[in-house]
C-alpha cells in the first residue's frame, strides 16, 4: 500500500501520461479517476458493514468480473444509471460518461491502479492530499482551463487563518469550485479544537458546509474532494448545489463566507440569433437585495455575499481590481457596503499567482451590520503584497511564508489593536468616500525597481509579469468593448 500522498500523486499521474496518446485531456482522467475511486470506496465501505450505497449490479465487484467490450459497456451502463439522485452519489455520476476509449486501458486503471489500493484504509490526510494533488496538477494544465477554479492553496489557507472558523459554523461559498476553502476551514477547525463533542463532530462532518457550482464537473470534482477528506457521506445529501448562485436570495443565512468567484467580468447567456449564429449577451441581474444592478459577475457576487450573511457574519472574497475603482453600479456599490457593514480590511495580490493568467485581485474582508444611520465602516486597513513583490507559478510560487506577515498585521481576533506598518496603512471612511467613486484601488509604495535597476526581478519573473500585465490589459479592453456595445456603439465602424 502506498503511504505518501505525492507517491500516490505520482503513480496515478504517470498512468495518465498513457491515456493520452488516446488524446485524453488530464481533466477527463482527473473525471474518470474519481468515477472509479468513488466505487472502488464504496465496496470497501460495505465489506465494512455499512449500508451499500451503490446498487448490486452497479458496483465495483461487477466490474471486476469484466474485461474487453463487456467491461465498456458495462461502465458506460453503470455512468448512466448513477447519476439520477440528489444526493452525493447523483452530484459524482450526474451526466457522467466514458472518455476511455480503449477498454484494456480501461481494465488496466481498474485491476492495476484502483483496485490494487485499499482506499477507506489510507489515512484521509493521504488520500485527500493525493487528490488535491490530482486537482492541482490539472489546473497547472492551461490547455484543461481547470486554472480558474483553483485558487492558491497558500492564499486559501491565509484567509481561513485570519477568519478563524469555529466548530459551530454554517459556513459558505457560493462559487466553490473544487472545494478549496471547505477543506482548509474543516483542517483549521480541527487542528484548533482537539477536544470536539459528538454533536460539533457530527455538525462539521455534515452541515457545516454549503456551496454552490455553475459547471457540472467541477461540482463532482467537489463532492469527491470533501468526500475523500472526511466530509459528508457518499449518501449523505450533497452540500453542493449545481446551479448559479446569483440566479436568487436562496433565504439560508451563514456566519462566514469564503470565496474566489471565477474570474471574467460579465455576467452572459449565449442566445442563438435567426441566423443561426451563437451570440452572447451580457445579463443584468436584478434582484430586490442587491443595491444595484449590472452585469459585471464580481460586483453581484459581492452583493449575493453581503446577502448570505447573518447580522455579524464575515466574508472574506477575491475580487478583481475593477471592483475597487468601477463607477456607476460599481461606485453605489461600494458606497454602500461602506456604510451598510464593516469593511475592515483589503489584502492588495501580487500578480503571478493564479493559473488564469491576466488576474490583478484582491481580497476583502467584511462584516455584515444591523441597519444604521451612521455608516459602520470606520476604517479600512489595506494590506499590499503587490507592490515590489515577483512570483509566478513555477520559478518563485507563492508560499504560505510570504503572507505570515499579513496574518500577523491583521490581528486575528483583536483587530481593534492593529498598528500601521510599511505595508499596512489604515484609511478612514472620510478619506474613502471623499475620494473619485469612493475608489478604493488605493497604492502608497514606490515601485524600487523603477527606481533602481539592481532591484530588477530575474528575466523569467519579467517576463511573466509582462504576460500578466498584457492579459489584464486586454481583459479590460474585452470589458470596455462590450460596454461600448451594450450602448449601440460599433468598435469596427469607430475604427474605420
Amino acid at each position: 500500500m502506498v503511504t505518501d500522498s505525492k507517491a500516490l500523486v505520482d503513480k496515478l499521474w504517470n498512468y495518465c501520461n498513457v491515456l493520452r496518446d488516446d488524446g485524453l485531456s488530464y481533466g477527463d482522467y482527473v473525471e474518470q479517476l474519481t468515477y472509479l475511486l468513488f466505487l472502488k470506496m464504496s465496496e470497501e465501505q460495505r465489506q465494512l458493514g455499512l449500508p451499500n450505497i451503490v446498487p448490486e449490479g452497479l458496483d465495483w465487484p461487477s466490474l471486476l468480473k469484466l474485461s474487453g467490450e463487456a467491461l465498456e459497456a458495462h461502465y458506460i451502463k453503470i455512468l448512466n444509471e448513477l447519476g439520477t439522485t440528489d444526493d452525493m452519489l447523483g452530484v459524482i455520476f450526474r451526466k457522467a460518461q466514458n472518455r476511455i476509449q480503449d477498454p484494456a486501458k480501461l481494465q488496466r486503471l481498474i485491476h492495476d491502479l484502483i483496485n490494487g489500493e485499499t482506499w477507506m484504509g489510507l489515512d484521509v490526510d493521504i488520500k485527500g492530499d493525493a487528490y488535491e494533488g490530482l486537482l492541482e496538477r490539472n489546473a497547472a494544465d492551461t490547455k484543461s482551463g481547470a486554472g480558474q477554479y483553483f485558487t492558491p492553496r497558500a492564499l486559501i489557507s491565509a484567509m481561513v487563518d485570519v477568519m478563524q472558523p469555529t466548530p459551530d459554523m454554517r459556513i459558505c461559498d457560493p462559487a466553490c469550485g473544487t472545494g478549496g476553502f471547505f477543506l482548509a476551514a474543516y483542517d483549521y477547525i480541527i487542528k484548533h479544537n482537539p477536544h470536539l463533542d459528538r454533536a460539533q463532530k457530527q455538525h462539521l462532518r455534515s452541515g457545516a458546509f454549503t456551496g454552490w457550482e455553475i459547471v457540472e464537473n467541477t461540482a463532482r470534482l467537489c463532492a469527491m474532494n470533501m468526500l475523500l477528506h472526511g466530509i459528508e457521506t457518499p449518501e449523505s445529501d450533497s452540500p453542493i448545489r449545481l446551479d448559479d448562485a446569483l440566479r436568487d436570495d436562496p433565504g439560508e443565512r451563514f456566519d462566514l463566507v469564503l470565496a474566489n468567484p471565477p474570474f471574467g467580468k460579465k455576467s452572459s447567456v449565449t442566445i442563438v440569433n435567426a441566423e443561426g449564429k451563437a451570440d452572447k449577451q451580457n445579463m443584468t441581474v436584478v434582484r430586490d437585495d442587491f443595491w444595484a444592478s449590472t452585469s459585471n459577475k464580481q460586483l453581484n457576487f459581492v452583493q449575493h455575499m453581503r446577502t448570505l450573511l447573518k447580522i455579524g457574519g464575515q466574508c472574506a472574497v477575491v475580487v478583481p481590481d475593477n471592483v475597487l475603482f468601477e463607477g456607476g453600479a460599481g461606485e453605489t456599490i461600494r458606497r454602500k457596503l461602506l456604510h451598510e457593514c464593516n469593511v475592515h480590511t483589503l489584502l492588495r495580490l501580487p500578480t503571478g499567482i493564479f493559473y488564469a493568467q491576466g488576474v490583478k485581485a484582491n481580497v476583502l474582508f467584511f462584516e455584515r451590520k444591523p441597519g444604521s444611520e451612521t455608516p459602520w465602516t470606520k476604517d479600512l486597513w489595506i494590506y499590499d503584497l503587490r507592490t515590489n513583490q515577483h512570483f509566478t507559478l513555477k520559478q518563485n510560487p507563492l508560499t504560505r511564508a510570504d503572507l505570515d506577515d499579513f496574518v500577523a498585521c491583521y490581528r486575528p481576533g483583536a483587530i481593534g489593536k492593529r498598528e500601521e506598518t510599511e505595508r499596512f496603512k489604515r484609511f478612514t471612511y472620510d478619506e474613502l468616500v471623499a475620494r473619485d467613486k469612493a475608489s478604493l484601488d488605493i497604492f502608497w509604495l514606490r515601485d524600487e525597481s523603477l527606481e533602481d535597476t539592481d532591484n530588477l526581478p530575474a528575466p523569467g519573473i519579467i517576463a511573466a509579469e509582462i504576460v500578466e500585465d498584457l492579459e489584464a490589459a486586454l481583459e479590460e479592453f474585452r470589458a470596455l468593448a462590450e460596454s461600448l456595445a451594450e450602448v449601440g456603439i460599433d468598435i469596427d465602424a469607430v475604427a474605420e
